[in-house]
């Protein structure tokens, strides 16, 4: 999964920002090159099952 690869302060920035509507351009890029989906908008970036890893399955020890 691309969250691995994800840099840390995209991480930080998804876990307090859940279920943002709208992403900085800074973890649009980090998801990108993470490997992650890549939009052509801001908005709608990721799914729900995304944003409920984000909040109940990814680690705050990366």
């Amino acid at each position: 999964m691309w969250w691995l690869d994800l840099d840390l302060a995209s991480k930080e920035w998804l876990r307090e920002n859940l279920r943002a509507e709208e992403l900085p351009l800074f973890v649009l890029q980090g998801i990108a090159e993470a490997g992650g989906p890549h939009p052509d908008k801001p908005t709608g970036i990721l799914t729900d099952a995304d944003w409920d890893f984000i909040e109940t399955q990814s680690e705050f020890v990366d």
